[in-house]
């Protein structure tokens, strides 16, 4: 399984940035995705995940309202999409997958939790 993520950038404070991520796994719906973010000096922390039908999404408390997570399985790719950005949303995101057998109501939020990770696409936000 290779994750490709895109779409990261520079953007004012108050401005939208959408972020892809498509994986070369077989079977797309197989897979739990997330969305984590690491900021210099800090840890790598969760902002959201969708489950493998994409009816179950979850949020960081910090993008709950700003941010919407979806996928398109016919395309085997996830999206963030990122609105009302703010300079504290600086940082390298990263897409994750998760391997799943059955498609469940669990959410996912740890970094240990994921199988297979992306190479980061870097989000600066300007004040």
């Amino acid at each position: 399984v290779q994750l490709q993520a895109s779409g990261g950038g520079l953007v004012q404070a108050g401005g939208s940035l959408r972020l892809s991520c498509a994986n070369s796994g077989r079977t797309f719906r197989g897979y739990v995705m997330g969305w984590f973010r690491q900021a210099p000096g800090k840890e790598r922390e969760f902002v959201a995940t969708i489950s493998g039908s994409g009816s179950i999404t979850s949020y960081a408390d910090s993008v709950m309202g700003r941010f919407t997570i979806s996928r398109d399985n016919a395309k085997s790719s996830a999206y963030l999409q990122m609105d009302s950005l703010k300079p504290e949303d600086t940082a390298v995101y990263y897409c994750a997958a998760k391997a799943i057998y059955i498609d469940d109501t669990t959410v996912y939020i740890k970094t240990s939790q994921y199988d297979y990770w992306g190479q980061g696409t870097q989000v600066t936000v300007s004040s």
